[in-house]
């Protein structure tokens, strides 16, 4: 019988690029995946699409199961010889009852392992522009938690001597005992002016950070209903965040992005805008899926030597084109004899991925434009083979014919509405809680209109900000009633991401 392990992995503060190497490894390993309320579901992405993934809470306060229920449910499925990641907030050993769980493990004779991550005790001061130690403040730092086992009839934390035993404290779990703290820190011969900065949510785009004295904060607090997870940097350290604030700083800093391009296709832009400092929902409007038949495409490849051009329109036309020439036991030696064209560089970058530089590329990414660098060809009475989406529009195929080619115009993909994380999305415009969406195609912006209740559309985007890629797009949108306030000039992810900067700067 194979025999299962666990993994104790540090999932880190928040931020999903923080997870380390090895932590993003166990977890595309993994037949289980166990994570609580401070680990990113985005982190979910490295799961293989087989894997079983449980939600097991561990919020303050409220827990979907009991740290026992963990430990046995976690020793149940190593038990069925799966490979198990216990992917835990922050660092396994910090305040985490990572040392519990491995406990419990070793009591049940289950192989373990610990794979570190990083913790919000040191990243959410980082995020906020606090620097732990400092060569002008202090070369100490004591982590302390504010909540300790309610269970337990004396307290472990000396609090007299952590006031003046260390430079800098950091506390982690505490700022619903930040009153008590703050007396014991004063009472115990804290400066009650010593700085103190509460980072809620460190390292997330809803990242807030309040700064005051171990005498005002408590009041700081209660006015700003501050709630977990804080993390509470107490030291003289905390009066380098007025020149050290990076994070806050990101031009698009708390705003809420909605991303509607295909699921495979979002990478790009999400990763951008978020480092940009940006949350972004993606909920793909689209889904891009094979042709209803692949006849056409298959009779036009087994005559590829019949034709003299090969236009490509987008990232997708040339994935499935190379998906099925080579499905028709071909390769990119059937091309050449066949000059090819592009519309806008990601094409053009994505034919290079096959092996072959486009003869023609235009200035500007639209069919229009690739018509007019065809005027300085001598196409007249040339075959032209074009592979593109079911829906395309026909401004390019007819003004090919205008000007005497042959067009094979043959749908090589199409596309379907796809309905991914609506629920969320509602939820989000009703509460107002969404500034901006960004549309990268005009059937992105049809399937996005079906995906709300017609008689709620006016209200439900009240207020939100649009972006298009580009003038066909922002055609396409003001025609189904959305103000377009951001266009791009280039009608690329770059170009796009400019624009929505320049507006909000």
């Amino acid at each position: 019988m194979k025999k299962g392990k666990v993994y104790l992995v540090g999932a880190g503060p928040g931020d999903p690029d923080l997870i380390t190497v090895k932590g993003s490894k166990r977890l595309k390993e993994a037949d289980v995946i166990m994570y609580d309320h401070l680990a990113s579901a985005k982190l979910l992405k490295y799961a293989r699409q087989d894997a079983e993934t449980i939600y097991i809470g561990k919020r303050q306060g409220s827990h979907a199961l009991p740290q026992d229920e963990i430990n046995k449910l976690m020793v149940s499925k190593a038990r069925e010889g799966r490979t198990v990641v216990r992917l835990k907030g922050g660092h396994p050993f910090i305040f985490g009852r990572g040392g519990e769980e491995a406990e419990a493990l070793s009591q049940a004779r289950i192989p373990f392992e610990v794979v570190p991550g990083i913790s919000s005790a040191i990243a959410a001061p980082a995020y906020a522009g606090i620097p732990l130690t400092h060569r002008r403040y202090t070369a100490s730092v004591a982590f302390v938690t504010g909540h300790e086992d309610p269970t337990k009839q004396h307290s472990t934390v000396d609090w007299s001597r952590l006031a003046t035993g260390a430079g800098t404290l950091v506390i982690l779990m505490g700022v619903k005992n930040l009153g008590k703290i703050a007396e014991k820190l004063i009472a115990a011969g804290r400066d009650p002016k010593t700085p103190v900065a509460l980072v809620r949510w460190g390292t997330t785009p809803q990242q807030t950070t309040l700064v005051g004295t171990l005498d005002t904060i408590v009041a700081q607090a209660e006015a700003a209903a501050l709630k977990p997870p804080v993390a509470i940097v107490v030291g003289e350290v905390v009066k380098l965040r007025e020149a050290l604030n990076w994070f806050e700083k990101k031009p698009l800093f708390r705003k809420t992005v909605v991303v509607t391009r295909t699921r495979e296709q979002a990478s790009e832009l999400v990763a951008r805008l978020s480092d940009l400092g940006a949350e972004c929902l993606e909920c793909p409007a689209i889904s891009v899926v094979p042709p209803e038949d692949w006849a056409p495409l298959d009779v036009a490849i087994d005559r590829l030597d019949t034709y003299d051009w090969l236009v490509l329109t987008s990232v997708n036309g040339v994935s499935f084109f190379f998906d099925r020439l080579y499905a028709r036991g071909k390769d990119v030696r059937a091309l050449k004899d066949v000059r090819t064209a592009t519309i806008g560089p990601a094409t053009a970058k994505r034919l290079r991925d096959f092996g072959l530089n486009s003869d023609i590329v235009p200035e500007t990414y639209r069919a229009e434009s690739i018509v007019e660098d065809f005027k300085n060809e001598a196409i007249k009475g040339k075959k032209v083979l074009l592979p593109r989406a079911k829906e395309a529009r026909p401004v390019l195929p007819v003004e090919l014919r205008k000007m005497g080619a042959v067009v094979d115009e043959i749908a090589a993909y199409q596309t379907e509405e796809a309905r991914e994380n609506v629920d969320v999305l509602i939820k989000r415009l009703e509460e107002g809680s969404i500034d901006l969406l960004t549309f990268t195609s005009s059937s992105t912006v049809r399937n996005f209109k079906a995906l709300l209740p017609p008689e709620r559309f006016g209200s439900l985007i009240e207020g939100v900000t649009v972006a298009t890629i580009g003038p066909i797009t922002a055609d396409t949108a003001r025609e189904l009633g959305f103000k377009v306030d951001i266009m791009a000039r280039d009608y690329t992810i770059d170009g796009l991401c400019e624009a929505i900067i320049q507006h909000y700067t």
